[in-house]
């Protein structure tokens, strides 16, 4: 059984950093796409940023392109996600997710099959 387990949130000033870890076991991630998703106060679960588990390859949002940094660290079976320059409204509880059939379209929510049970980040101004 696939589980993903996230840590790393908290309280942080805006124009500051943060670093979120998501451990990944129950499977091999090697054909995976791992993504990363938001939930802000009132609003619909959205995409952030997702990677390729093989190759490395990422893909973000616009709304965070430029200021967060996807990586995996193979060896640990650990994604993470780096947010840098972070804004009150990166504020939302951030989920990891898996897609093990490694669709095409990684930014749609319904092609994760694994997820999370999310961790808060608030960035406070």
């Amino acid at each position: 059984q696939v589980q993903l387990v996230e840590s790393g949130g908290g309280l942080v000033q805006a124009g500051g950093s943060a670093r979120l870890s998501c451990a990944a076991s129950g499977s091999t991630f090697s054909r995976y796409v791992m993504g990363w998703f938001r939930q802000g106060p009132g609003k619909e679960r959205e995409f952030v940023g997702a990677i390729s588990w093989r190759v490395g390859r990422t893909y973000y949002a616009d709304s965070v392109k430029g200021r967060f940094t996807i990586s995996r660290d193979n060896t640990k079976n650990t994604m993470y996600l780096q947010m840098n320059i972070l804004k009150p409204e990166d504020t939302a509880v951030y989920y990891c997710a898996a897609d093990s059939r490694n669709s095409t379209w990684w930014g749609v929510e319904n092609n994760y099959d694994y997820w999370g049970q999310g961790t808060q980040v608030t960035a406070s101004s």
